[in-house]
């Protein structure tokens, strides 16, 4: 397995080195840099979401919801 890893590692020290050379240092950091941005903002996280809002988009009720205080005058229930 530690063949495998260091052939794998190889491999990408190589291809991030012509990148590099090809374009340059800054392009190939900013390349990668807005690269890892996009992925970040592709997953949706609901750990923020009060339990109101949670409710309104169809999820179960987070017990230890961190803006619970705040959203206790929001949180009416019908």
């Amino acid at each position: 397995m530690r063949d495998t890893q260091s052939a794998v590692a190889n491999a990408l020290t190589a291809t991030v080195d012509e990148l590099c050379q090809q374009f340059g240092v800054w392009k190939t950091a900013h390349a990668l840099a807005r690269a890892a941005w996009r992925r970040r903002q592709m997953t949706n996280q609901v750990s923020h979401l009060s339990n109101r809002m949670r409710r309104d988009v169809g999820l179960p009720e987070n017990d230890d919801a961190p803006g619970q205080i705040r959203s206790f005058l929001w949180d009416v229930r019908i």
